[in-house]
């Protein structure tokens, strides 16, 4: 994320930006961000799933569509819209936890998940929150209809 956040790759790749966070941080450098990234997985998984669930069942079910590659294409690509709903302001959260400095002696912009989430909604408002929302759906929604695919693939259902 440091790298993509920077515009240009650090000095000697990916091992120079692990030598620098090193350096600058410590290993506490290293590992920022692991909180808030499970935090988003737990969430995308959490919702993804029962969302795809409920959508193929009440389509079926409704008469709308017979359970069809159709019917898996808009129920993937639906879990995706939940996905990116539900976990883009931990999202958000987390780009800026890994991208913020921590150097000796000053203070961290975020001290955690729910701190961030809080200082983003008092100080920019709401929609903040949903910063990268479009990018962040036009990804979880073609790749939920993959691997939704594999999976029918992989059952024949």
């Amino acid at each position: 994320i440091r790298m993509q956040a920077q515009g240009s790759l650090f000095q000697g790749g990916m091992i120079g930006s692990f030598i620098d966070i090193y350096r600058q941080e410590g290993t506490r450098g290293l590992w920022r961000g692991v909180v808030p990234t499970a935090q988003r997985a737990a969430i995308v998984v959490g919702v993804e799933l029962p969302v795809y669930d409920i959508t193929k069942k009440h389509l079926i079910l409704s008469g709308l569509m017979g359970d069809t590659i159709f019917a898996h294409f808009v129920s993937s690509f639906t879990c995706g819209l939940a996905g990116a709903i539900a976990s883009n302001p931990v999202d958000v959260v987390r780009t800026r936890m890994m991208n913020q400095r921590a150097i000796v002696g000053t203070t961290e912009l975020y001290k955690g998940t729910l701190d961030g989430l809080v200082k983003t909604w008092k100080s920019e408002g709401f929609f903040a929150l949903y910063k990268g929302f479009w990018p962040n759906w036009l990804r979880l929604g073609p790749w939920n209809i993959i691997v939704s695919f594999s999976a029918v693939g992989a059952t024949g259902r």
